[in-house]
């Protein structure tokens, strides 16, 4: 098979340098326009799509980012590997402004979004108790040269857009989650629903306000920290490709199949209007 690595750019990166043959290309969607545009083009000799997922110029928020839609168009793309990059704040003294940690577990606290792509006239359910693909999640801790990285953590996904209070921070650094984002959910889900391998860097900007030496978020401290941590994100997409090649197998952890047993709903009771809109994200196992 052949590989096409997909990113998806959190606050601070809206562009990937290097594409051979780039162009920005529309792509329509059952769930309607994704964040933006997508660049594609070609890097080390292996295809790529970018989206930045705020859109250029940052134009949605955290809870108005069309999770469904993105994923829906990475796949008809024939993106293969997805790499997320968020912004986040940490919960640990150890994972400092600056650092990357590779997200492999996540706690889903947003309310205000659609999360899944299945629901009445096709009902399914997928796992996702190892929500980032392990083979991928090692590529990019592989290709994060000259960056503190922090491999394994949890992410805390809270709808925002407001920063948490000083009881939330307490409340969610007691439970053992490490980072916390606006943006993990329910990204990871639906890229799961869409049988991609999914893995997510998350970037640190700050300690949330739990940390007494810190004080609370503000977004000046946030942009100035992603101002350097977006120059490594790029750097890390850029060396991917080489580390992953242009051809790919199956993949170990069995991201490429996560829908084999996951559709409940018969065959002669499912709506065609539903199964033709998840033509793209599930029509292996549906046509």
């Amino acid at each position: 098979m052949q590989r096409m690595i997909g990113v998806i750019g959190g606050s601070g990166v809206y562009q990937i340098e290097g594409l051979e043959g780039a162009s920005w290309v529309a792509v329509k969607t059952p769930w309607g326009k994704p964040s933006d545009e997508i660049l594609v083009g070609r890097l080390g000799g292996v295809p790529m799509a970018f989206l930045p997922r705020h859109g250029r110029g940052h134009v949605h928020s955290p809870s108005s980012v069309p999770y469904r839609a993105n994923i829906d168009a990475m796949k008809r793309l024939g993106v293969t590997d997805l790499v997320a990059l968020s912004a986040c704040g940490s919960f640990r003294e150890e994972m400092a402004p600056g650092d990357f940690v590779m997200v492999d577990q996540f706690i889903d606290r947003t309310f205000a979004r659609e999360k899944s792509f299945f629901g009445p006239g096709c009902v399914a359910h997928v796992s996702v108790a190892h929500p980032t693909c392990a083979r991928l999640s090692a590529a990019c801790a592989a290709a994060a040269e000259g960056v503190k990285l922090h491999r394994g953590g949890t992410y805390l996904a809270m709808e925002g857009p407001q920063f948490s209070t000083l009881a939330e921070s307490r409340l969610y650094r007691s439970w053992g989650c490490d980072v916390i984002g606006m943006t993990g959910m329910p990204e990871a889900k639906l890229a799961r629903e869409a049988e991609l391998c999914y893995a997510s860097v998350a970037m640190v900007t700050d300690y949330d306000c739990w940390h007494e030496g810190h004080g609370a978020v503000d977004v000046a401290q946030v942009v100035a920290t992603m101002g350097a941590n977006a120059g490594h994100a790029r750097a890390l997409v850029a060396r991917l490709p080489g580390i992953l090649g242009a051809a790919r197998g199956p993949c170990p952890e069995g991201c490429d199949h996560a829908l084999d047993h996951a559709v409940m709903t018969a065959p002669g009771a499912r709506d065609a209007d539903v199964v033709a809109r998840l033509d793209a994200v599930a029509g292996r196992v549906l046509r």
